[in-house]
């Protein structure tokens, strides 16, 4: 089983002026590493033989700064045949060759020795990592600063002992030791990350002999917790409890806590000491702030996981795309600029950001896995706009936090009533007649003629189910 320990550290002067030093060295090489291989495909893939575009010289070690040994340069070296012809060692990555070239590195540049090499090794998997993250449909590595890289890791060589931890080239570092790391466990690995107070290390440990959590399968789920998120209540529960949201940075106070800080800040000399001290201390109540929402949040999910239930159905949501900004309308005539309501969008993102939905979806995972309970992602689409008595749609059934069906005149809490729904959904994929019930629903439903939404007509909400459940 993996896990992680997280702490911080009390490290001396010598030690926090050595990590310091680090980071800037490791942001210098990732940098490096990044703008190494954006050039080697754009000799290879883009240029062609020439070296610049704009010279139309031809690429050779007297006209190109570009190595062929770069980043994608002699991949079959170190390449052996077995006895029937085929290679034992296959071709070499980018980073691969960029994690060989590192005691070059170190030899033209003597004062990378200082830092250890498994911590240079882990610096070039992490720009592999962004590569990844590329390949499977996120956005293009970029170059990082010194607000966006601020930390390192050690592969091995580290232990503790006590309060004390051994780090490579660091030596030993005291720590406070605020829960002790049990017996049986292996350091894995530890990753030291500079904040606006201090140095912290989190410590990933790893006992075999402990089995990994397995959760309930779908076939024994008996109970489903039904969970709806939203703004003015953080969590609505489908048994009709309310979970407060504390608006940690959106509140009267905290609002205003901000606006004075970051006016402090603007209004220094840019470069100058005092500005750097205004901006710590507006980074100290950012962090503050990100403190109480991580601590609120695991108790939240600790309410919630800790229901005598069998699994947890959870929205399905797309943030990212709650959080875009409004389309630009203009004038056909004009061409001038027309109000689009991303003024109005505004105060909303920032409370979807405060609220922070994405990590306590993550919170709860992670303590429903340790308790041996399911979570299941449920499609939330009208499940605040549909009446639950006779079915029918329509955006004039809710109003606010009320909900009256203009069909037969049910009404409810609209967010706890969508918490049912997701609920009953939850329950019918479990049970596997999700498809039939949609069926059921398609024929029978009752959708206003008029009533649309901007994600399409309502009555396309149980083909949508079909195909949900089908998956």
């Amino acid at each position: 089983m993996l896990t992680n320990f997280y702490f911080k550290l009390r490290p001396n002067v010598t030690q926090e002026n050595l990590m310091s030093g680090w980071v800037d060295m490791l942001r210098s090489t990732y940098n490096w590493s990044l703008a190494d291989r954006i050039t080697q495909y754009n000799q290879q893939f883009i240029q062609g033989d020439f070296c610049d575009i704009r010279t139309r010289a031809e690429a050779c070690p007297l006209t190109c700064f570009v190595s062929r040994n770069g980043a994608s340069g002699e991949p079959w070296k170190d390449a052996k045949t077995d006895k029937d012809g085929k290679l034992k060692n296959p071709r070499r990555s980018a980073g691969d060759i960029q994690i060989t070239a590192l005691p070059e590195l170190k030899k033209r540049a003597p004062w990378f020795s200082q830092i250890d090499s498994t911590v240079l090794q882990q610096n070039v998997k992490r720009l592999d990592a962004a590569y990844k993250n590329f390949f499977e449909g996120r956005g293009f590595p970029k170059f990082k600063n010194r607000s966006n890289f601020t930390s390192f890791t050690y592969q091995m060589g580290v232990k503790v002992q006590g309060s004390k931890i051994y780090l490579p080239k660091l030596g030993w570092m005291r720590f406070f030791n605020s829960r002790s790391i049990p017996n049986g466990f292996t350091i894995k690995a530890a990753t030291l990350r500079k904040r606006q107070d201090g140095w912290y290390v989190s410590i990933r440990i790893e006992d075999k002999s402990i089995p990994d959590y397995i959760p309930k399968p779908l076939n024994e789920v008996e109970s489903v917790l039904g969970c709806d998120l939203g703004i003015t209540k953080l969590v609505h529960l489908s048994d009709r409890y309310q979970i407060d949201n504390p608006k940690f940075s959106t509140n009267k106070k905290a609002k205003r806590t901000l606006k004075i800080r970051q006016r402090r800040v603007s209004r220094k000399v840019k470069g100058s000491k005092n500005r750097k001290k205004a901006a710590n201390k507006l980074g100290l109540f950012h962090k503050k702030i990100v403190d109480k929402r991580t601590a609120y949040q695991w108790r939240v999910a600790n309410k919630i996981v800790s229901r005598n239930v069998d699994a947890i159905a959870l929205e399905d949501l797309n943030i990212t795309g709650m959080l875009k900004r409004c389309q630009v309308k203009t004038d056909e005539t004009t061409g001038r600029f027309l109000k689009n309501g991303q003024s109005r969008k505004k105060g909303l993102n920032r409370a979807i950001s405060d609220a922070s939905w994405a990590e306590l979806i993550l919170k709860i995972e992670y303590l429903a896995v340790k308790q041996g309970k399911v979570v299941i992602k449920i499609n939330t689409l009208h499940s605040s706009l549909k009446c639950r008595n006779c079915g029918h749609i329509d955006k004039s059934n809710r109003d606010g936090e009320k909900f009256i069906c203009a069909e037969c005149g049910y009404h409810e809490h609209a967010d706890i009533g969508a918490a049912k729904t997701i609920r009953d959904r939850g329950l019918e994929i479990v049970r596997g007649d999700s498809a039939k019930l949609a069926v059921k629903q398609l024929n029978a439903q009752k959708v206003s003629p008029h009533s649309k939404s901007k994600r399409g007509e309502f009555g396309n909400l149980c083909k949508q189910d079909i195909k949900i459940a089908k998956s």
